[in-house]
């Protein structure tokens, strides 16, 4: 039986190329949220947002854990990781 991940940590362009990280467990969901305004509050107005990477997560606590490694990379790190589209390794 092939293991499903339950959690994905994901990063969002905004319409001024600024990269959001977030967390969820239902991706597809998400990304609607925050396309139409009722997700994040730092992602309201800067649309057209796109989904570009993602990454699935075994548990709820890897995937926060994966989240705020992330978001402490550097913007060109993060760029790095979208260019690339290769999983993100925690240290």
């Amino acid at each position: 039986m092939a293991e499903t991940k339950d959690w994905f940590v994901y990063l969002i362009r905004t319409n001024a190329s600024s990269l959001y990280c977030g967390v969820t467990n239902d991706l597809q969901r998400r990304l609607k949220q925050h396309q139409s305004g009722t997700g994040a509050k730092a992602l309201r107005g800067k649309g057209p947002l796109s989904l570009v990477w993602s990454q699935g997560a075994n548990s709820k606590s890897e995937a926060l854990k994966m989240e705020m490694a992330i978001k402490k990379l550097t913007k060109k790190r993060k760029e790095s990781l979208v260019e690339s589209q290769k999983p993100f390794i925690l240290q």
